[in-house]
């Protein structure tokens, strides 16, 4: 079968994210570089499932410790620091308030692995602070948040690399470049796929008493004072706490295909329609979304939600290099339409193939899962200061797809101008509304960070 390759050299220097001359001389002069052998320090903030996996990985990694494991809850941070001990020497200590982080002198940077209605504010002081941060996906709440956190990153010099990591995948850098060699020919349709499976859920949000250790007030932080109650923990389904799987799983797709694509401007409009036709659900966000995004030269679309029980997620064999998945079926592919040839695409290392109108393959590039380099170029950047794979203004823009389509639905599914200077809707005032979230008192982004 054709394939494509490409040496870590030449990936190294094609990933490297572009930037002026002059933020990166700043950015060096900001902060004594860090030689290859020395340590990396690191604290997690957010000992979920997603901060448990970076506090290992991140641990195995050569010269990178961690000093603090974080969260609102005890038990679940000490349960992490357990499993990192395994991999240092050194024994993370277990606190509660990740302010204290920002206090200690020998901390390098963060992980922030938290619900997504706390990334900005936790980034945006950890910058403050001085340390760097790596941030999960979605790296933002909304629009405006986003914006404040790329401006707290360039104002304080800081590295802050964001949990897309498909950026970090030597694969996509070959679909880039496939694309951008012309045979695929002109693109004019990306179709972007998050398909999963899913039931009805009706979350129980009778008020309740806080379980034993959990800091209920610290959990909610920037988010509207609401008694605790079951439902809450499944933090997905609430809009004050995340986009929903648009935003916790399509936002993966819809940056890689921006990556592949070239990282092209806003779209001119966009428009998302669905609800929760399926199940029924009573949760606020909905169990199927479908949206269209107009950008100058083609057009994207993105379904997603947890209504489609026939799909399914790319498994481990699929992602780790040793098996193609059966596209047709497969929930998180992108479909990328040129005038000559089609490419699949999927995401987490299981790569591309191009096929002619007779079903005949032409070329393809298999990956693996690019947590093996993603993380390590986080680590890299620390000590160099160069940008990383992933940096936060190209992150932006991708997550803004997702709160185009989200401020669309929720304001009944109308077609929705975007001006991409002043970041603001054009059309309609009342969606401009969902620009910023209302934050609680002590847990504000501030206008001036």
């Amino acid at each position: 079968m054709p394939s494509t390759n490409v040496s870590r050299r030449r990936f190294l220097a094609t990933t490297a994210v572009a930037t002026s001359t002059a933020w990166m001389s700043t950015a060096r002069r900001a902060r004594a570089q860090k030689s290859p052998g020395d340590t990396v320090v690191l604290g997690l903030i957010g000992a979920g499932g997603r901060g448990a996996s970076h506090a290992v990985g991140f641990a195995g990694l050569e010269n990178v410790q961690f000093k603090h494991i974080c969260d609102v809850n005890p038990a679940k941070a000490a349960n992490v620091a357990r499993q990192v001990i395994e991999k240092q020497k050194r024994e993370p200590e277990v606190v509660t308030d990740f302010r204290r982080l920002f206090d200690d002198k020998d901390l390098d940077a963060v992980v922030i692995a938290t619900p997504e209605h706390w990334h900005a504010l936790a980034t945006i002081w950890a910058c403050q602070a001085g340390k760097d941060v790596y941030v999960e996906k979605n790296p933002s709440l909304t629009i405006w948040e986003g914006r404040k956190m790329i401006e707290a990153a360039r104002k304080y010099r800081r590295i802050v690399q964001v949990g897309f990591q498909n950026r970090s995948a030597p694969y996509a850098v070959t679909a880039r470049d496939y694309l951008r060699s012309g045979k695929l020919g002109k693109v004019v349709l990306v179709k972007v796929y998050n398909l999963l499976q899913g039931g009805s859920w009706n979350p129980d949000l009778t008020p309740a008493p806080v379980p034993p250790g959990l800091d209920w007030d610290r959990w909610l932080g920037p988010a509207p004072e609401v008694p605790y109650s079951p439902g809450r923990a499944y933090w997905y389904d609430w809009w004050d706490y995340c986009g929903g799987v648009y935003s916790g799983d399509a936002s993966h797709q819809l940056d890689l295909a921006r990556m592949v694509l070239g990282d092209p401007p806003a779209p001119k409009s966009t428009v998302c329609l669905g609800g929760n036709q399926a199940f029924g659900s009573k949760r606020e966000t909905p169990e199927l979304q479908c949206a269209t995004y107009a950008f100058d030269d083609f057009t994207m679309t993105c379904d997603s939600g947890t209504a489609t029980n026939m799909m399914r997620k790319s498994n481990n064999d699929e992602r780790n290099g040793t098996k193609w998945p059966h596209w047709p079926t497969n929930n998180e592919r992108i479909e990328i339409y040129g005038t000559k040839q089609l490419m699949m695409l999927g995401r987490h290392g299981v790569g591309w193939q191009v096929f002619e109108t007779d079903g005949k393959l032409v070329a393809e590039d298999k990956g693996v899962h690019p947590d093996k380099w993603h993380r390590p170029n986080f680590a890299e950047c620390v000590r160099s200061r160069e940008l990383p794979n992933s940096d936060i203004e190209q992150a932006h823009h991708s997550a803004n797809l997702v709160h185009l389509a989200n401020t669309s639905f929720r304001i009944g599914g109308r077609q929705l101008t975007f001006d991409p200077v002043a970041e603001r809707f054009t059309n309609h005032e009342p969606a401009n509304t969902f620009l910023r979230p209302n934050y609680r008192k002590d847990y504000r982004v501030p206008d001036a960070v």
